[in-house]
C-alpha cells in the first residue's frame, strides 16, 4: 500500500486531474446537447399546445353556435305552435 502512494507523483497528479477536466469537458458537451434537444422538444410541445388550444376554442365556438341555432329553432317553434292555435 505504501508503494501505490510513493508512485502518485505530482506530475502523475496533474496528468490524472487533465484527463478528468477533459472527461468533465465531454460531459458538459453531451448535456448541452441533451439541452438544445430538450429545449427543442419544449419549443414542439408548446407550438402544438397552441394549436391544440385553438382548435378547441373553434370547437367551442361552434358547439355555442350550434346551440344556440338549435335553442333559437325550438323557440321559433312553439312561437309558431303558440300562434296557430
Amino acid at each position: 500500500m505504501e508503494a501505490m502512494r510513493n508512485s502518485w507523483t505530482d506530475e502523475r497528479l496533474d496528468d490524472f486531474l487533465d484527463h478528468v477536466d477533459q472527461r468533465f469537458d465531454r460531459v458538459d458537451q453531451r448535456f448541452d446537447r441533451v439541452d438544445q434537444r430538450f429545449d427543442r422538444i419544449e419549443a414542439e410541445a408548446r407550438s402544438q399546445r397552441q394549436e391544440i388550444m385553438a382548435e378547441f376554442r373553434s370547437l367551442h365556438r361552434t358547439t355555442l353556435q350550434i346551440g344556440a341555432g338549435i335553442f333559437g329553432t325550438l323557440i321559433l317553434a312553439i312561437l309558431t305552435e303558440l300562434a296557430s292555435h
